[in-house]
């Protein structure tokens, strides 16, 4: 079962997030072969400042995932104000390794929105090839939509947005996001 992860920083964590990036990193090593996607998030495309930290990650389920998102190192040592977490089906098939558009050039973007009704965005939009993650959030049981979450490859967050339909979402959030890992 593949889910998003997305810890969100608390305002004025960077200092120790810094310290516990060692130990963040030895964390997510046995996951290496799991992961779909992952990487900080930020304000702007110039900011250095890290909002928060994705991860798209294949598991056996439900409470696996939990374990994943509250055992984290910047979890349980507060970087993080919040969560979420939520089943995610993997429509394109491929993980950000594997994204023909490589790991440099052009603003890359993470774009959740929060469904409001009947499921939208459920098939792969046109741009596919700008697209890093795509698809659909779900229940934990995967048979309720929840909203769909992307990462792709824009000129800027207004592109990004695009992505998915405006009206279908109680609300859409448009992240910078850089591919993640070890360095």
């Amino acid at each position: 079962m593949e889910f998003l992860c997305y810890h969100r920083d608390r305002p004025g964590s960077l200092p120790l997030r810094e310290e516990l990036q060692e130990e963040h990193w030895s964390y997510m090593d046995p996951y290496a072969k799991e992961m779909i996607a992952r990487g900080p998030t930020f304000a702007h495309d110039d900011d250095e400042v890290p909002t928060g930290s994705v991860h798209i990650v294949d598991l056996p389920g439900p409470a696996a995932a939990r374990t994943f998102a509250f055992d984290e190192p910047n979890y349980q040592a507060g970087v993080y104000r919040d969560v979420l977490l939520r089943r995610w089906r993997n429509l394109l098939g491929r993980t950000m390794w594997d994204f023909p558009g490589g790991h440099g050039g052009g603003n890359r973007y993470l774009v959740i929105g929060l469904g409001a009704g009947e499921p939208a965005d459920l098939a792969v939009p046109p741009r596919r090839d700008e697209l890093i993650a795509y698809g659909p959030l779900l229940s934990d049981d995967g048979t309720t939509w929840l909203g769909t979450a992307a990462l792709i490859r824009a000129p800027d967050p207004d592109t990004a947005r695009a992505v998915l339909t405006p009206d279908r979402y109680a609300g859409i959030e448009v992240h910078t996001w850089e591919f993640g890992g070890r360095r």
